[in-house]
């Protein structure tokens, strides 16, 4: 391993390569929503019981993230993204073996926790291998390897299921990680700061706002006496947590950062794009379904358009962010994104699939210049020392409004759509009204991003 080390210390791109293998395997499970239908045919199962598999893996990555970061910042980060390689390795093989429904949720658990593990510190150890002065760069280059795993992954579920079956949307993951193991064995080790104190109190109430949070989010499609509880103790667990941590003087995320209102408008805004981005890849697949006409081959490339903005928008962000001021790039992105979800909420019948791929594009470009700004915004905010605390903010406001996006924008969709059908409107004409609906309020998202961006002064001219 010695001469892997030096290669690496010789030429740090190959380490910023070795990053991004690790980090690929966690965007490539948009892999497993192509798998949902054969996986409810293989287990016998309800087709709302195929949740747990996304809930399972998105509940234990979101919570663990920041707890993970902060831990790769005392102990080393290379350590952590050593265990969440490992990690994700055997959780893919289990999830291809598994024998039952039961079996393969609790291996979704695991492979939820090497995602944090991997997500956690793969910005720290990338930026670590280059001087300051390239920091947004390498961070392009980051956000284009998340990019390019969600536009390889329903691809390579799709030639590979009807082959090997479901099972195979896990097991392709297993060598990729496997050989990400290997290859950081080369990554400069970081001793970290073991002299500090971990604040188990402080990530055992994190760790269960998050859950509660979430929790609450997949209740609210039928809100009850469960949504209720998980929502108080969502509160309850939160107000304890932000207490605890600005009394403490180690602790997990330090709350002070964000009193500063640019830096607590660029966190609530990256959550908020991510819940307007997130109907692309909720809603388009059944409008493409239902009015589209295409084969599945033909519709996952249509739905490849979004996550292909940001493969191409994050390296030119990352060169741009050394030339225009971070929140200037971040309004840009934001300003994108408006105009294409107000463009994709005017598509009607029959489609126009080329205009729908361009504004899809566009809005993925424009999320992709938002997500390199904001990175590079929060690595220069929090002290390099604490930068796994600072990547895995970026990836768990990320999460959340995925999370969000999912329940809401379906729930308002469903909703509008109901009522559409009781008015008397003809079904296909009542599915417009709702997916058009959907679109423009989450093109709501980035007109308030930008709204309240130029009430800050970002979209002043860079002197």
């Amino acid at each position: 391993m010695t001469r892997l080390a030096a290669t690496v210390a010789a030429h740090p791109w190959i380490g910023v390569c070795v990053v991004g293998l690790g980090t690929m395997v966690v965007p490539f499970d948009s892999s497993v929503n192509v798998a949902f239908p054969h996986i409810v045919r293989a287990f016998g199962l309800p087709i709302p019981a195929i949740q747990w598999v996304v809930i399972s893996y998105t509940l234990t990555y979101a919570a663990l993230t920041l707890v993970f970061g902060r831990v790769g910042d005392m102990i080393g980060h290379r350590s952590v993204f050593l265990a969440g390689c490992a990690c994700s390795t055997i959780a893919f093989v289990l999830c291809s073996a598994a024998p039952a429904y039961s079996w393969l949720l609790g291996a979704r658990v695991l492979q939820g926790v090497g995602a944090a593990l991997t997500l956690s510190c793969g910005p720290a150890i990338a930026t670590s291998l280059y001087p300051e002065a390239q920091r947004a760069r390498i961070l392009g280059y980051y956000t284009m390897a998340f990019g390019l795993g969600a536009v390889i992954g329903p691809i390579v579920a799709g030639q590979m299921i009807g082959h090997f079956g479901w099972q195979a949307v896990f097991w392709f993951r297993a060598p990729v990680a496997a050989a990400a193991f290997v290859a950081a064995y080369g990554l400069p080790a970081d001793r970290g700061k073991p002299q500090e104190r971990f604040d188990a109190l402080g990530a055992l109430l994190l760790v269960s706002a998050i859950g509660a949070m979430l929790t609450t989010l997949n209740q609210l499609r039928e809100p009850g006496l469960a949504c209720a509880v998980a929502a108080a103790v969502t509160a309850c667990t939160a107000v304890l947590f932000a207490r605890r941590q600005l009394r403490i003087a180690q602790p997990i995320l330090d709350l002070r950062y964000f009193r500063d209102p640019d830096f607590a408008l660029v966190n609530a805004a990256h959550t908020a794009l991510n819940v307007a981005g997130f109907s692309i890849m909720l809603l388009v697949p059944f409008y493409l379904d239902r009015l589209g006409g295409l084969s599945v081959p033909v519709g996952g490339m249509v739905l490849a358009s979004s996550p292909l903005g940001i493969v191409l928008s994050a390296p030119l962000a990352g060169r741009l962010a050394t030339r225009l001021p971070p929140r200037f790039l971040a309004l840009i992105g934001a300003a994108a994104m408006a105009i294409a979800q107000v463009a994709i909420g005017l598509a009607g019948d029959p489609p126009h699939i080329p205009i729908l791929c361009l504004s899809m594009f566009v809005q993925g470009f424009g999320l992709g210049l938002f997500q390199v700004a904001y990175f590079d915004i929060a690595t220069a905010t929090i002290p390099r020392e604490n930068r796994g605390v600072a990547g895995s903010l970026v990836m768990v406001t990320r999460t959340i409004g995925v999370v969000t996006g999912a329940t809401v924008l379906m729930l308002i969709f469903q909703t509008l759509r109901a009522a559409a059908v009781a008015r008397g409107v003809p079904d296909t004409a009542a599915f417009l009204v709702g997916f058009q609906t959907a679109f423009h309020i989450a093109a709501a998202l980035p007109v308030l991003v930008v709204l309240a961006a130029l009430v800050r002064g970002w979209g002043r001219r860079p002197g």
